[in-house]
């Protein structure tokens, strides 16, 4: 695994993990091991103190460590089904999944201590984030679907739309939660759909905090450092890539089909 956490002038924005070079058995029988990197633009740091994180910064490199456990755990034959190399409403799993520890007091007091006095994180600023994380999260959540009801409906048309807005309106009636403003429409600025790879697919995204939620809520009842439930995600899920329908991955793992009971009671929609 290769890492490069700081921005510079010639590198683009964001966060990502990419394969240098994927896992693979050749015709010759040798095991080729993935080669991962994680690309970061954290906090840099400066004469005197050191780069300081702030929450949402660890969050993106605890999702892009779960793109990169799947690759480095891969343990296929071919490399069109390795790693991440999975069904798109399957391959955010293991870097949501991830996402959930940053609210653990137990993980954070591995290493989130005051850079001065080695003082722990407080459980007063931890439960803090955690109230942030759910403030809004039925409108983000609604939002979402909206925009999947949305892009479905574009993809299975079978004739012209003379009228964009009144079809959107239209898809997006079941979750609308404010009167719409005339003469606005997604489609035509929503990329993601028509040239980001997300046609038909946006709805992976909500689907993916369904499967996160509930794979968290299996390490909550055992132990979130629980040996033996990692083992399982490792086996049953990072390790298999695309070389199984990913419904029979999860039951595997899980033992039971995905319930969005975990994703409601995390976001406080529900007690």
């Amino acid at each position: 695994i290769y890492t490069d956490f700081f921005p510079r002038d010639s590198k683009r924005p964001g966060a990502w993990m990419t394969e240098f070079r994927s896992e693979e058995i050749t015709p010759e029988g040798e095991h080729i091991r993935p080669h991962v990197t994680i690309v970061m633009n954290f906090t840099k740091p400066t004469a005197t103190r050191p780069s300081l994180l702030a929450p949402y910064e660890v969050e993106t490199f605890l999702h892009e460590f779960g793109h990169a456990l799947h690759g480095l755990f891969a343990a296929t034959k071919y490399a069109s089904l390795s790693g991440t190399n999975v069904l798109r409403d399957f391959v955010e799993l293991p870097s949501q999944f991830n996402e959930n520890y940053l609210t653990e007091k137990d993980f954070l007091d591995g290493f989130a201590r005051h850079y001065q006095t080695g003082e722990p994180i407080p459980a007063e600023l931890v439960d803090r984030i955690v109230a942030v994380s759910r403030f809004g999260a039925a409108y983000a959540c609604l939002r979402q679907l909206n925009f999947g009801l949305i892009d479905m409906a574009w993809h299975s048309i079978t004739s012209p739309v003379d009228d964009p807005e009144a079809f959107e309106c239209e898809a997006g009636a079941p979750v609308a939660m404010f009167a719409h403003i005339p003469g606005s429409v997604i489609g035509s600025t929503f990329s993601h759909i028509f040239a980001g790879g997300y046609a038909a697919g946006y709805y992976s995204y909500k689907w993916a905090e369904v499967l996160d939620a509930d794979a968290f809520a299996k390490f909550k009842e055992n132990g979130i450092f629980d040996r033996a439930t990692a083992e399982s995600f490792r086996t049953c899920i990072l390790m298999r890539g695309g070389t199984e329908d990913p419904d029979q991955l999860y039951r595997r793992f899980r033992g039971q089909d995905p319930s969005i009971t975990a994703l409601l009671a995390r976001d406080s929609i529900t007690e």
